[in-house]
């Protein structure tokens, strides 16, 4: 459904002067290749300043390439920008309302210029009830997380095939955030294809079925979520009979990395049959793992050299 061909496109941002000379940094996405497939959830991983808005902005079609190319359902995202925009439900970083409108106002008219079909009045009713929204008030009197509302609001509503959706739950609470994921796995079981870019990981570990990190402008890689999650390292808190059974979990090659009495904590990277043939041959008073997120992966893999 997306497939982006080693698209690049590259700022160069003054930095100011050294001994005479003017430097400059070089900013964007250089050479990004990845795919995502019809009804698939995939998440665009990276800090502020890695390039995830610029690779939005490529797929649609707001600015040209330096080389390469972006396609959504065979189209030319450049070549063919105004049928790109018709086939997708969009939701940029940061929305530039119409300050003087209310939220109902803006919507009738981002639904008119859809062609105003009637399946576009019915869901937004449902969403602006599921997100709790008063569309009756005026723009510039909304937080931003209301205007997040208005946003995703906007982008769903449409019933696009394709959702491209930038930092969505910016702005948002902690309630307003579950309803969002609860909402997009809705779509997904409709057979929407969702490109989600953001740096919250709650939301890309119970949406994503693959995620693409992306670091200065490169991709460093793209895995499916369940994968990522088992490459991170997990820790048990274990409480064993008595201080020979703790010895004997040593004597199994175990990563033992504290130990209290009869009470003792594991690091495990990757397969559990070793932590669970050493386990059964030994009393377990107590066993828990230590609540663990994909953030944690991501960092890991994030800050070193290496790729999935």
């Amino acid at each position: 459904m997306i497939k982006v061909e080693g698209i690049t496109k590259l700022y160069a941002n003054d930095r100011g002067k050294t001994k005479g000379k003017e430097t400059k940094d070089i900013r964007g996405i250089k050479e990004v290749t990845f795919r995502v497939d019809e009804g698939e959830v995939f998440g665009f991983l990276g800090p502020n300043g890695a390039g995830k808005t610029t690779m939005i902005r490529q797929l649609m079609g707001f600015i040209k390439p330096d080389a390469g190319f972006a396609q959504i359902k065979g189209l030319d995202c450049w070549q063919n920008s105004l049928a790109i925009k018709a086939l997708v439900g969009y939701l940029p970083g940061e929305m530039n309302f119409l300050e003087q409108m209310s939220g109902l106002e803006f919507l009738n008219l981002m639904s008119g210029m859809h062609g105003d079909r009637l399946i576009f009045r019915k869901r937004r009713e449902v969403l602006v009830k599921r997100l709790e929204l008063n569309l009756k008030q005026p723009i510039r009197k909304m937080s931003k997380g209301m205007k997040q509302k208005l946003g995703i609001i906007y982008a769903l509503m449409l019933d696009a095939e394709v959702l491209i959706l930038d930092e969505p739950t910016s702005g948002l609470d902690p309630l307003m955030q579950k309803v969002f994921i609860d909402l997009v796995l809705e779509e997904k079981s409709q057979g929407k294809t969702i490109f989600i870019s953001s740096h919250m990981f709650p939301e890309v570990e119970r949406t994503c079925d693959r995620v693409g990190i992306i670091r200065d402008g490169e991709l460093a890689g793209v895995e499916g979520i369940q994968k990522l999650r088992q490459a991170q390292q997990r820790t048990f808190d274990i409480k064993v009979e008595d201080e020979g059974q703790v010895q004997l979990l040593r004597e199994r090659g175990l990563a033992i990395v504290a130990v209290n009495g009869t009470e003792l904590s594991v690091q495990v990277q990757g397969d559990l049959n070793p932590l669970l043939s050493g386990l059964a041959l030994v009393n377990v008073k107590e066993f828990a793992q230590k609540t663990t997120e994909l953030e944690e992966a991501f960092m890991h893999f994030y800050e070193g050299e290496g790729r999935f």
